[in-house]
């Protein structure tokens, strides 16, 4: 790290323990709080630079393919675009009006931290679709529903990735599937059905048509971007500070977690050794923070993550991630 950031970190490490106690501080106390201070802000930096690059390839889908061709996706963008088309107001305050009652809910369901982000991830979008200008790329309408959608999908996924979303609807959908007995892919799909119907109204069948197309390469490509994330993520964690972690989990994130007793099956000149293996499930939302805070605890810890389709019952629907 920068000799400069690396004082910076200690000097602010330093001040928060003396802040906390009167007695003399320790280099000791001062290490782990530094490195803290670093994952940290490397997390940060990563997220926010997915959510820039996000923004960036999510307008040049907007404005160079799916804006000056008058075609629709789904999800809040879907419906922003409808209403631009209708009224002929810019699309920045559509994307900015019809997102907000979205990000509310996040605030609530997810983590103000979430929703602060996001919100700042969609007024960036706005700023750059409406400063921007991006050439209009084509106007054959495969290549405007296939690249269109790519691009949108490709800013989305980044913007899961930086630990926020630039289209609010998949909030509603992990909300709805918490209150109804119905997957959020269920939600998803119902919402978008009710968009694209719209769209045939407004528009013509044929545009609705191209927007299913774009919707499903914008969909593709974002669970290509996440590493196939879906809606739950189910979390295996194999370290030597298992008890930290359990607790960090439990008390921090307010989550719940499953602990096995297991063996190592490689040691030290052939012998094993016990340990125990935590297993927690969180939405893929709330990956970002569960990595960022296990990395802090254990930046060597062994994580396999998988692909939960559902679940039923616990902790994970019925309380909002906590630790903001």
């Amino acid at each position: 790290m920068n000799p400069f950031l690396s004082k910076l970190l200690v000097d602010v490490a330093r001040k928060r323990l003396k802040s906390q106690s009167d007695q003399p501080v320790s280099k000791r106390q001062i290490v782990p709080l530094v490195r803290i201070f670093q994952v940290e802000l490397a997390h940060a930096v990563k997220e926010y630079i997915f959510i820039i690059i996000g923004v960036f390839s999510a307008g040049f889908g907007l404005k160079g393919f799916l804006l000056p061709n008058h075609f629709i996706d789904g999800g809040a963008t879907g419906i922003s675009l409808l209403l631009n088309h209708v009224t002929s107001l810019d699309l920045s305050i559509f994307l900015i009006l019809v997102n907000l009652p979205f990000l509310i809910l996040a605030s609530r369901t997810i983590s103000m931290k979430f929703a602060i982000k996001s919100i700042a991830a969609i007024a960036f979008l706005a700023f750059v679709v409406h400063f921007v200008d991006y050439p209009t790329i084509t106007e054959d309408k495969l290549l405007i529903s296939v690249f269109g959608g790519f691009f949108l999908g490709l800013g989305i996924g980044l913007s899961v990735r930086g630990g926020s979303v630039i289209d609010g609807t998949e909030v509603l959908a992990i909300y709805l599937s918490r209150k109804l007995s119905l997957t959020i892919g269920d939600v998803l799909l119902l919402i978008n059905i009710l968009i694209f119907s719209v769209g045939a109204y407004i528009l013509s069948i044929e545009t609705a048509l191209y927007a299913i197309l774009t919707y499903l390469a914008a969909a593709k490509t974002v669970d290509f971007v996440v590493d196939g994330v879906e809606e739950y993520v189910g979390v295996t964690i194999i370290s030597i500070h298992h008890e930290e972690l359990r607790v960090m989990i439990t008390e921090k994130l307010h989550r719940a977690c499953t602990i096995y007793a297991g063996k190592g099956g490689f040691g030290s000149s052939g012998k094993s050794y016990e340990k125990d293996i935590i297993y927690t499930v969180v939405t893929r939302l709330e990956l970002a923070k569960l990595q960022t805070e296990i990395d802090k605890i254990d930046r060597n810890a062994f994580i396999i993550m998988g692909i939960v389709k559902d679940l039923k019952g616990g902790m994970i629907k019925k309380k909002p991630l906590q630790g903001h």
